[in-house]
């Protein structure tokens, strides 16, 4: 049982009420972890924030949403691959696609696929590419740059599946239909 409220744009902190009438206003609904976040006006403040210059980046949507579910499923986070599993659909990805992503697998577009891959790396190796991590991304038609961007999604993510992890956001009815269970440790 969580101890973090799931905050309304009435009971939130004043400094966290901003992000979450911005949230209302874009999506038509606060998600349950962004109410959860509110406890922290540090963290939803700090979190937008990143988010919304993830969403500015050169990447696609379908391309960030490739990031957000793979980092999703590679921590381990319940609420995030249901949510990005539903926007990853919704912003054009195949479903089988977002399959493999949930089978700890690769997409078979190539360029996913080197997104999807570098992301998994970087968590696991806490950001420590070698020379081939690398090369692999820029042949896949990436950018050095691109990769520094990759760094900020897999950092706005963390951010999300963590707060998940400690808060334990209910599920949205909305995306009850792809819910998705970690693997047993």
């Amino acid at each position: 049982m969580s101890s973090y409220p799931v905050h309304t744009i009435e009971s939130a902190p004043e400094q966290s009420k901003p992000v979450l009438q911005k949230l209302q206003q874009t999506f038509g609904v606060i998600p349950n972890i962004a109410a959860k976040m509110a406890a922290s006006p540090v963290l939803i403040n700090g979190f937008i924030g990143l988010f919304e210059r993830v969403h500015a980046s050169s990447l696609t949507e379908p391309e960030i949403q490739t990031l957000l579910l793979t980092n999703a499923v590679t921590n381990a986070s319940e609420w995030a691959v249901a949510f990005h599993t539903a926007v990853g659909l919704h912003e054009g990805l195949r479903r089988a696609d977002v399959d493999a992503i949930r089978q700890r697998g690769v997409p078979d577009d190539a360029r996913l696929a080197a997104l999807s891959t570098l992301a998994r790396t970087l968590i696991e190796k806490r950001g420590r590419l070698d020379d081939e991590d690398r090369q692999r991304f820029l042949a896949a038609g990436f950018s050095a740059e691109q990769i520094l961007e990759v760094v900020a999604v897999v950092a706005a993510s963390t951010i999300t599946n963590y707060t998940g992890s400690v808060t334990e956001p209910p599920l949205e009815p909305q995306f009850a239909e792809f819910v998705w269970h970690a693997p047993a440790r």
